[in-house]
């Protein structure tokens, strides 16, 4: 298998005050989903963003991709006389990324919505799909042990001028696992932006909680 270099994380945490507000905060024109075909080209190139991403230019344009070691956040804040009545608390991004690498369209609204994507070239014809998971621990979890099950984070996926599937569905995250958040045929651009929110559908202890989610991006 190969594994894509540039890894993004997310930071989600939360923060409840009784006589106040509720913080939670987690750490990428047609008509269909955006996803490019690509020539086949050396070297083999896998490539995934999520959030802040590096790139030399835009890749129709001969740019290259980079490593970028930033862990972007989202967050909601939640006032207390709504807290736990299962309303869903949109959640925002501290992530700049707004365009595509691809070609510098404005594919994402910030900071309602985060950036996924990336692409996977091989040097010749079709193969497999690259697939992207995320491993999310069990739970959120506060300074004294308390915890909020991480399945209480969902997100809708979309783009700018987008209809149809998305390369990267909605979907919400597991407790704890690996679990699957799209793919990518070879020699193929994907990308979608993620709209998160914290489903509010019950009243956690006081505190602050926070996790991390890794996004891997693996092809054959």
């Amino acid at each position: 298998m190969m594994h894509a270099t540039g890894i993004r994380h997310h930071r989600i945490g939360l923060r409840r005050a009784f006589a106040g507000a509720v913080l939670f905060g987690a750490v990428s024109g047609s008509s269909s989903a955006y996803t490019v075909d690509l020539t086949p080209a050396a070297p083999l190139t896998v490539y995934l963003q999520v959030g802040v991403g590096s790139f030399t230019n835009d890749y129709i344009n001969g740019g290259q991709p980079g490593n970028n070691t930033t862990i972007n956040t989202v967050s909601a804040t939640v006032a207390a006389s709504v807290l736990g009545n299962g309303t869903a608390q949109a959640m925002t991004t501290n992530s700049t990324a707004a365009q595509s690498y691809y070609d510098g369209f404005t594919f994402c609204s910030v900071p309602g919505q985060i950036y996924i994507g990336g692409f996977y070239r091989t040097t010749g014809g079709k193969t497999a799909a690259a697939t992207v998971t995320a491993t999310v621990p069990a739970a959120l979890t506060d300074a004294t042990g308390d915890t909020i099950p991480f399945s209480k984070i969902a997100w809708t996926s979309s783009g700018n001028g987008d209809s149809g599937a998305e390369p990267f569905p909605s979907g919400a995250f597991v407790s704890g696992g690996v679990q699957s958040v799209g793919a990518m045929s070879s020699n193929s651009w994907n990308e979608s932006c993620l709209t998160f929110s914290y489903l509010n559908n019950t009243v956690p202890p006081a505190g602050t909680f926070t996790g991390v989610v890794r996004y891997t991006l693996s092809a054959p």
